[in-house]
């Protein structure tokens, strides 16, 4: 049965951010969404009568969540062919609300959003609660203050406390403003915090990918599988589109074409990103903040260090229950190292499942699009072997629409603390794995099998086995 994993969405008008809502509503049906709440951050406020307003989108016009909501309903009567979980949109339309936005910073006093936020955290419901940051911390802080407010009081408040601590994780691209440093890092010492900024999702993906992933970035490949495929599709940001999210936005020349650096530079525009094709891929920034929930068998929900689609993060040196981008280089396939390739790795795979999934929007028959193989690891995923033992390991794979299954066993290192490689001998959907003599005692390898079906785009799922060393 599907794990879902609870969560919550802060986020802040920015293109990227509209991006990444367009492939979260794709995966809407494998996760458990409990609020969609609109954001401030250092790049984005409104304002109000005192205050000027800072690239914020003008009164009246349709706010990233709502556009991209927009389009999820236009295409929600062919995405429940292909997974009838697809939640309705008025459903996802009652958990989007505005946060806390009039300014940098802003934790004057609940709001719609904030008051989501904190029914979520106080929720019975047992599972852990991920609450992501796409922009600033300041509506989880005002939460957590209307909370410490409400209960701070009772005899069991430090007990209460401790319960939330042990249930919530945030997650945030960087710190985008400074709620988490002043307000809920000294008050709530207990959280678990994974900060997944990364270029790999970003405006400098290009520097993180190998020539097969650059492929998957290019106008060609966009056009043909994203921007003419459907309402999310034609909503998903890409270069020289003629938009721009906030009107005089001296950031944002992402919509322009056909012009230089120096002429956009001579517009007052400060060109910060290097200037692509016209139809290629900007931007996912925060995408990192919901790939690691989704259940492609990686589990990389379960721990930072794990790694996924997301990336791979290593606990910080100074501050407990902090995990941050892992500064390691990971080596790619021809034996060169790069700090990004703990995304750039996954990047074939997490575009060919968004042109997947954007074939269902505008496919009304379950047999005429590709859906992913079933991987079902046989016994447990996490096994305990003496140095120098060898141990069986194996799933099985089904595939919806009956193509066939390509397994492919590989160790993923840098995600284990083994200094040494494991032998691997694989024979399609099992593989007898020997740890080496004199392993340490304690060290753990990931032994990851990647299921690739033979459909149009391909899915690609996974499972992955930790081994610790006897």
């Amino acid at each position: 049965m599907l794990e879902r994993q609870r969560t919550v969405i802060t986020t802040d008008p920015e293109l990227d951010d509209l991006n990444s809502m367009l492939r979260l509503l794709l995966h809407a049906n494998e996760i458990d969404l409990e609020a969609l709440v609109v954001t401030s951050s250092k790049f984005h406020w409104s304002g109000d009568a005192e205050l000027e307003g800072h690239r914020w989108v003008p009164e009246g016009a349709k706010l990233h969540i709502e556009q991209a909501l927009d389009a999820y309903e236009a295409a929600y009567p062919n995405l429940v062919v292909h997974d009838p979980a697809y939640p309705a949109p008025d459903a996802l339309r009652a958990i989007h609300a505005i946060g806390n936005i009039r300014s940098l910073g802003d934790t004057s006093e609940p709001t719609e959003g904030s008051r989501l936020v904190e029914r979520a955290i106080l929720s019975d419901d047992p599972r852990t609660l991920f609450v992501q940051h796409w922009g600033g911390f300041n509506t989880t802080a005002r939460a957590l203050m209307s909370i410490e407010d409400r209960f701070g009081g009772d005899a069991d408040w430090a007990e209460r406390k401790a319960a939330i601590s042990a249930k919530l994780v945030l997650s945030s691209f960087a710190e985008q403003d400074d709620t988490y440093a002043e307000y809920i890092r000294p008050n709530w010492p207990g959280l678990e915090f994974r900060e997944v900024a990364t270029a790999g999702w970003g405006y400098f993906a290009r520097t993180v990918v190998d020539e097969e992933g650059a492929a998957f970035l290019t106008a060609e490949w966009m056009r043909e599988h994203v921007s003419s495929v459907g309402p999310l599709g034609a909503a998903y940001r890409v270069w020289g589109d003629g938009l721009q999210m906030a009107p005089g936005d001296t950031e944002d020349y992402f919509g322009e074409r056909d012009v230089t650096k120096e002429q956009l530079e001579a517009r007052g525009f400060w060109v910060w990103a290097p200037l692509q094709e016209a139809g290629a891929w900007i931007s996912e920034g925060d995408t990192s903040n919901f790939t690691p929930l989704l259940p492609n068998g990686l589990r990389a929900h379960e721990h930072a260090t794990f790694g996924g689609w997301g990336g791979r993060l290593v606990a910080s040196a100074t501050d407990e229950g902090r995990y941050e981008r892992a500064d390691a280089p990971e080596l790619r396939a021809d034996g060169t190292a790069h700090d990004g390739w703990s995304v750039g790795r996954w990047l074939p795979d997490f575009q060919r499942e968004l042109a997947a999934r954007l074939r269902w929007t505008v496919t009304p028959s379950y047999e005429e699009a590709n859906h992913p193989p079933v991987v079902e690891p046989v016994g447990p995923v996490d096994l305990t072997v003496a140095a120098g033992a060898t141990v069986e390991l194996a799933v099985t794979a089904s595939d919806p629409d009956g193509d066939d299954v390509a397994a492919t066993w590989w160790q993923y290192r840098e995600a284990g603390t083994l200094e040494a490689d494991v032998a691997i001998e694989p024979d399609g959907l099992r593989a007898t794995v020997t740890v080496p003599v004199g392993a340490d005692a304690g060290a753990t390898a990931h032994v990851v099998v990647t299921v690739r079906d033979a459909g149009e785009p391909s899915f690609a799922r996974y499972a992955r086995f930790v081994l610790t060393v006897a």
